[in-house]
C-alpha cells in the first residue's frame, strides 16, 4: 500500500524536471549549510557563478535554444529536435576540443533531451558527466544535482536521491519550501518518518513564511507519516496529530476524503459530537454519496438529540441519487443513495417520532412494518395511532404484529391491545386481551391487567346503566 501511495508521489516530478530550464540559477529562501546532512558528494573545488562560452560554441548553442524554442500555426511548442541533436553530436563529438565549461552546457542540453525522450539512465549520465566538469558553474552544477536527486526518486532510487538532494542543499545559496518538501516526499518512500514530517514541518513553515499557501499533498503525507508512526508515538497522539492536519485540509483544500478521515479520527476518540460537526458539514458541501455515510451522520445526530435534523439527513439521502455499476450485467443504474429497506425505513420512522412529527412517522413506518419479518414495527405503528387519536387503526396495526410474531415484550402488547378495545367500548374484546396479559409472570404487568379487567367491568356497567336510562327516558318522552 505504501508503495503505491509512493509512486504516486513521484509520478508527478517528471513534470517538474522537464521544465527545469537549460540554465538554472540558485534558488531563494532558507539558509541551509546547517541544516543539511552530510554526504560523499561534497566538491573538492570551488565554483564560479558565471562564465562565458568559446564564440564557436556559444553561436551553436544558441541555434540549439532557438530549435528548442520554435512552436507550430497554433503556437504550441514544435522543437526542431533534428537540429537540436544534429548539433549537439557534433559538439559531443569534438568535445576534446571545448572548454571544460562549454562541456558542461553541451551535457547540461544532452540532459534535456534525453529527458524529454524519457531516456532517464541517457539523462543521468549526462548530468553526472556535468557534475564532473571542473569548470561547470554553480547554477549548472546545482541544477544537475537537484536534477539527478529528483530522477532517482522518479527510478525509485529513493536512497540515492536522498544523498543527491542534500548535497544540493550544501551547495545551494538558498533552499525553498518544495525543496524541503521533495525531501520529506523521499524520506517517506525510504520508511524514514521522523525525518519525512521533520522535512514537511519545515517546507510548510518555510512556505508560510514565504506568503503561499502550502501545497495540498504536504499535509497528506504528514498525516500518513504520522499514522505509520502509531506503534511508536502511541494510537491516541497518532490520531491527535492526524486531526490537527485534517483540520486545516478541511479548510484549506475541502475534499469529501479529509472530512471522513478527520470525522473518523474524532469517532476513535469517543468524540462523537465533533464527529458529527464534521459530517454535518460535509453533508452540507453535498460530499456523501454512500449510504453508510448518510445512516452514520443519522445516527450521530440522534445520539446527540437532533431528531429533526437526523430525520432530515435521511430524506436529502433518498432524495440524491447516484450512478451504479451492476456487478452481473456492468450496467449502470440510477439509484437513491439511501434505499426503501425495511431498516432504513425504521430510523427513518424513528427520527421523526423522536421528532414529534408523528403524521410523518407514520406512513413511513407504515411502509416499514409491511417489510419486517417480525411484528415489532406494527405494535409501533399502533402506538403511535393510538397517540393519535386513531384508534380502529390502532387496533387493526397491534392485530397485524402478533400475526407476524417475534414480538420481545408480548404482554404488554396485549395490555396495549385491551385498552385500544376499552376506548372503543368493546368490552369483551378489552377484557379477553387483559386477562391474556394477566397471565405474564411479572408482578406489576399481572397486577396492572388485572386492574384493567375490574376497572372495565365497572366502565362496562356503566355504560349499559347509562344505556337504560337514556332508553328509560326515550320512551317516557314519546308517549307523552
Amino acid at each position: 500500500m505504501r508503495k503505491n501511495f509512493t509512486l504516486s508521489i513521484f509520478s508527478v516530478f517528471a513534470l517538474f524536471i522537464g521544465t527545469v530550464s537549460l540554465k538554472i540559477n540558485a534558488q531563494q529562501s532558507a539558509n541551509t549549510s546547517d541544516n543539511a546532512e552530510n554526504t560523499n558528494l561534497a566538491p573538492t573545488r570551488k565554483y564560479k557563478k558565471a562564465r562565458a562560452l568559446q564564440s564557436s560554441t556559444a553561436k551553436k548553442m544558441a541555434k540549439v535554444y532557438e530549435a528548442l524554442e520554435e512552436v507550430d500555426e497554433k503556437g504550441e511548442p514544435a522543437p526542431d529536435m533534428e537540429t537540436v541533436i544534429s548539433i549537439l553530436t557534433e559538439l559531443r563529438n569534438n568535445r576534446e576540443d571545448l572548454k571544460s565549461y562549454d562541456r558542461s552546457v553541451m551535457w547540461n542540453a544532452w540532459a534535456y533531451v534525453y529527458f524529454s525522450d524519457s531516456k532517464f539512465p541517457q539523462a543521468m549520465n549526462a548530468y553526472t558527466n556535468l557534475i564532473n566538469e571542473p569548470e561547470v558553474t554553480i547554477g549548472l552544477r546545482v541544477g544537475a544535482l537537484l536534477s539527478m536527486g529528483q530522477l532517482h526518486l522518479v527510478q525509485e532510487n529513493y536512497q540515492k536521491g536522498i544523498e543527491y538532494i542534500l548535497q544540493w542543499m550544501r551547495e545551494v545559496e538558498k533552499v525553498t519550501a518544495q525543496s524541503w518538501a521533495l525531501l520529506g516526499q523521499a524520506y517517506f518512500s525510504t520508511g524514514d518518518y521522523k525525518k519525512s514530517l521533520s522535512s514537511m514541518e519545515k517546507a510548510i513553515s518555510l512556505a508560510e513564511e514565504e506568503g503561499y499557501k502550502p501545497r495540498e499533498n504536504w499535509y497528506v503525507i504528514m498525516a500518513a507519516g504520522i499514522s505509520e508512526l502509531k506503534s511508536e508515538i502511541g494510537e491516541k497522539e497518532s490520531l491527535l496529530r492526524q486531526i490537527d492536519i485534517y483540520e486545516i485540509l478541511v479548510n484549506l483544500y475541502p475534499k469529501k476524503s479529509y472530512f471522513i478521515q478527520l470525522g473518523g479520527s474524532y469517532g476513535q476518540l469517543g468524540r462523537e459530537r465533533d464527529y458529527m460537526i464534521t459530517l454535518k458539514a460535509a453533508h452540507a458541501k453535498d460530499f456523501l454519496d454512500k449510504e453508510s455515510e448518510y445512516k452514520a451522520l443519522a445516527q450521530l445526530l440522534l445520539l446527540n438529540k437532533n431528531p429533526y435534523w437526523a430525520a432530515q439527513v435521511l430524506v436529502s439521502g433518498q432524495k440524491k441519487m447516484v450512478t451504479i455499476v451492476d456487478e452481473k450485467t456492468e450496467e449502470e443504474k440510477i439509484v437513491p443513495v439511501i434505499k426503501d429497506t425495511e431498516k432504513n425505513l425504521k430510523l427513518l420512522a424513528d427520527s421523526w417520532r423522536m421528532a414529534q412529527e408523528i403524521d410523518k412517522a407514520i406512513p413511513v413506518l407504515e411502509k416499514s412494518a409491511a417489510m419486517a419479518k417480525d411484528g415489532e414495527s406494527y405494535v409501533l405503528l399502533g402506538n403511535l395511532y393510538l397517540s393519535e387519536d386513531k384508534v380502529d387503526l390502532a387496533v387493526e396495526a397491534i392485530k397485524k404484529g402478533l400475526e407476524k410474531g417475534k414480538i420481545k415484550n408480548l404482554s404488554q402488547v396485549y395490555l396495549t391491545l385491551g385498552q385500544a378495545y376499552f376506548e372503543l367500548q368493546k368490552f369483551e374484546d378489552a377484557k379477553k386481551n387483559f386477562r391474556v396479559a394477566a397471565r405474564d409472570k411479572k408482578k406489576s404487568i399481572k397486577t396492572q391487567a388485572n386492574n384493567w379487567i375490574k376497572y372495565t367491568e365497572n366502565e362496562e356497567v356503566r355504560v349499559k346503566n347509562l344505556a337504560l336510562r337514556r332508553d328509560y327516558i326515550q320512551q317516557n318522552t314519546s308517549s307523552t
